[in-house]
């Protein structure tokens, strides 16, 4: 764990714990490489934007990655958090001086099994930045799997899909279509690269018209394309020919170095 490219100090990291005023990105290394690795400092730019009103050095940003992977080999979840030591909770308008800390965790192996998901009425706070503000998603994914499931499926008043818990939703129609559903979301890297990979189209789904779809899955950087085998009682087919080329395109992409 490491704050501005030097060992983490305590005093500095405890504000995540007590201001969650902040955004982040995690992406998996895989042997110094990572797939979308611009779209994840594009991401961290823009967010820190939103987030901060300030401007973001990537190429600093991409030197502390560099450093964290600097010596290693395998696979492993590196992940950028954008946070200010000192913002006052009064008064989070103040000038910020943004910090950046980078931290590691394992990897699990790809593909991911498929999962069985409950259909959760919330939509995230500021759905397109990638903010720390999580206790929403987690509620949901914790009562998802005290009744038996997976992860939860959000979709909004309008009965419409959004997302997952952590991840990107997509389904694949009767025309074999890939639906990326229309809605407020974070526009996800794994996505992004999906959707550079195969045609596509964006459309409402409601979660019946989820339920009635060929297959399902969700995608983030972390499971890669992970089939959802079940929304509830409804069984989805967990193996389509869409969905197998989608899932060993995106494992083929070469990823960019760090």
């Amino acid at each position: 764990m490491e704050l501005n490219g030097k060992p983490a100090d305590l005093e500095a990291v405890k504000a995540l714990a007590l201001v969650p005023y902040s955004h982040f990105t995690s992406m998996r290394v895989d042997d110094r490489r990572v797939r979308g690795l611009s779209l994840h400092l594009e991401r961290l730019g823009r967010d820190c934007r939103a987030v901060f009103s300030q401007q973001l050095d990537l190429d600093q940003v991409r030197g502390f990655v560099r450093r964290a992977v600097e010596g290693t080999s395998g696979s492993f979840i590196v992940r950028v958090t954008v946070f200010d030591p000192a913002l006052d909770m009064g008064h989070p308008g103040k000038t910020s001086a943004p910090s950046i800390l980078v931290t590691t965790r394992p990897a699990g192996s790809l593909p991911m099994p498929p999962m069985r998901v409950k259909a959760v009425p919330y939509i995230r706070d500021v759905a397109t930045v990638k903010h720390v503000g999580l206790f929403g998603a987690l509620h949901a994914r914790r009562t998802a799997q005290l009744d038996g499931f997976d992860d939860a499926l959000f979709y909004g008043p309008d009965d419409l899909v959004s997302e997952g818990g952590t991840w990107n939703v997509g389904f694949i129609d009767d025309d074999g279509a890939i639906v990326w559903p229309k809605h407020d979301v974070l526009p996800g890297v794994t996505m992004a690269l999906l959707q550079q990979q195969h045609e596509h189209v964006t459309a409402p789904v409601t979660v019946e018209a989820a339920r009635g779809m060929q297959a399902a899955f969700a995608t983030n950087t972390s499971i890669g394309v992970r089939a959802i085998s079940a929304i509830e009682d409804t069984v989805l087919p967990t193996e389509h020919p869409v969905l197998a080329a989608m899932r060993e395109g995106y494992l083929a992409l070469p990823g960019e170095e760090v």
